[in-house]
């Protein structure tokens, strides 16, 4: 009697779980809404909203599709059955198992949550043979990345596993990069060395295809597919490819080891990306882990990266069907940025323009620099209206803040350029609460003679650097409630700068100079609420600086 009492309950829980359970992801889902939606309030330009995607309550395991995790056997059929089949059946979510499943690229597919359980190693094929050469939208030919996805809509890749992309078999590595004993390891391995020494490739199409890619064009206008075959060594892939999309969730996954960048979305819309993680080595040519390309209402949180180059970057490539900048509605908070060339950065593309981009709660550790903004003479556009607040940085190598529009171009000796719609532009930015412990210089902003960077406000900060705060060609900054401690050198060194507005201004009482001004298009620089009385000489001109630049309150 007590046996059957008890299987009695066990079907009534059963009968209750189970009508319950979709409930509880309901609940999960507007649970999830909600953070999201705090993520969009109260920002420092008009709100936006972002829809999440929303799948069936179905799951398709890979395991039941051939799939074997044992680290040798192809899984690439077996992850395109599961996949095709769940999208067949209206979408939900495919199931990838702890194991190691060895495959070539991943096409993702609308209504699909492509989910890795922890534990899941998906590791990317090193036979470059395995990645045919594919065309994508409003683009040209490519390799088909390892997870790839185009023209779709409610996706996500969701889940605690890993993906393993096989990195070292596409990229070069410059030899000042790495240590001796992992430099001999490469060499060893195979490819081909520079003839002085400085480079390795892991084959010689890998070194040539640049060349021969061009050459290719030349001789033939339409290249297809078969055409550049023979180049794929030299044509690397991102890692996780998303273009055109719309409603994405990318959460909790950890990408590392991608043959160039780590995670690339292009004109999508209405995509969060939280709680991921990027490991590229810091020796990782073109590494890096997040660029965000002309997208709209994106929220990024809670995301921690290693990068071989930039960390969170922003891209924009003007695109003939967009009508004002191509990139916008851009939220980043609480995300830490290791090794990077940037922690934050913008460029060098931003020939698109971007407007309302907001920074805050970062800590970057150990960048090459800590904001980077990046641009070059028929590379750019209008970028504005940029918020960032509260970044955390420690032992930063070069500039704790870059401005740079000669990004890859010479300065030819200061010349002036006409003005036309790829100038860079940038301008209406503005920086609160920046705490940097070390960095080389506190600052370098450096426009065009053409076309200055201009209208920056940065307040309420603190930077301890080698050098201080550097300007060329630059106008209306503002600094307000800024302590700048340089170890030698002036405080600011100004050139070819005007309409600075410096207030409340914090510096070592031994700092021998406060200021060095330069350059014949130096003038209105005001300063106020600054006690210039320890500096032994507060202001330094040059000859074709006049003496009444400066105004002192």
């Amino acid at each position: 009697m007590l046996k059957i009492r008890n299987k009695f309950l066990i079907k009534i829980f059963l009968i209750i779980f189970l009508l319950e359970f979709p409930f509880a992801k309901v609940i999960a889902q507007k649970k999830l809404q909600a953070e999201v939606n705090s993520y969009l309030t109260n920002l420092p330009f008009k709100s936006f909203s972002i829809q999440l995607p929303q799948f069936q309550d179905k799951t398709f395991n890979i395991k039941n599709f051939g799939a074997i995790g044992d680290g040798h056997t192809m899984n690439t059929e077996a992850f395109k059955k599961t996949i095709d089949k769940c999208s067949e059946e209206g979408g939900g979510k495919v199931i990838v198992p702890p194991g190691i499943w060895l495959t070539g690229p991943i096409e993702l597919k609308s209504n699909v949550n492509f989910h890795l359980e922890r534990g899941a190693l998906v590791l990317f094929s090193p036979d470059h043979k395995d990645y045919p050469i594919i065309k994508i939208p409003h683009g040209g030919f490519v390799v088909a990345s390892p997870v790839y996805g185009y023209d779709l809509e409610n996706i996500a890749i969701t889940g605690t596993g890993l993906l393993e992309g096989n990195g070292t078999t596409w990229r070069p590595v410059k030899r000042g990069k790495v240590t001796e004993s992992l430099w001999r390891k490469f060499v060893n391995s195979g490819g081909v060395v520079s003839e002085d020494g400085s480079m390795w490739w892991p084959s010689e199409v890998a070194r040539d295809g640049d060349k021969q890619f061009v050459q290719f064009r030349k001789d033939k206008k339409k290249l297809t597919a078969e055409d550049l075959l023979p180049l794929r060594d030299a044509m690397r892939p991102k890692m996780v490819s998303i273009i055109n999309c719309k409603r994405i969730l990318i959460d909790g996954i950890t990408i590392e080891n991608s043959p160039s960048f780590g995670f690339n979305p292009n004109l999508c819309e209405d995509m969060v990306v939280r709680n991921v993680k990027i490991n590229n080595e810091y020796w990782a040519q073109n590494g890096d882990a997040m660029d965000i390309g002309a997208s709209k209402n994106v929220l990024l949180y809670n995301c921690t990266i290693t990068a071989g180059d930039d960390g969170i970057c922003m891209k924009s490539s003007r695109n003939k069907n967009i009508t004002g900048a191509a990139l916008q509605n851009i939220v980043i908070e609480n995300c830490v940025v290791y090794h990077a060339h940037g922690g934050f950065v913008t460029g060098s593309n931003t020939d698109g323009g971007m407007h309302n981009i907001y920074v805050r709660n970062c800590d970057f550790v150990g960048t090459d620099v800590g904001l980077r903004f990046k641009s070059g003479r028929d590379r750019g556009a209008l970028v504005d209206n940029i918020y960032i607040s509260n970044i955390f940085m420690k032992d930063i190598v070069n500039e704790a803040i870059l401005f740079n529009t000669y990004y890859e171009n010479s300065k030819d000796n200061g010349k002036a350029f006409p003005v036309t719609d790829r100038t860079p532009k940038f301008k209406n930015i503005y920086i609160d609460s920046i705490f940097c412990d070390g960095a080389r210089q506190a600052a370098s902003v450096v426009g065009l003679p053409e076309m200055p960077i201009q209208d920056i406000k940065i307040t309420n900060s603190y930077i301890k650097a080698n050098k201080g705060f550097y300007s060329d060609n630059a106008k209306n900054i503002t600094l307000d409630n800024v302590e700048i401690v340089p170890t030698n050198g002036p405080i600011f060194s100004l050139n070819q700068s005007s309409g600075f507005e410096l207030n409340k201004i914090l510096f070592p009482k031994e700092a021998a100079n406060f200021m060095s001004l330069a350059g014949k298009d130096t003038k209105s620089i005001s300063i106020e609420n600054t006690d210039l009385k320890s500096s032994k000489a507060p202001l330094k001109f040059s000859d074709d600086v006049d003496k009444n630049a400066v105004k002192i309150n």
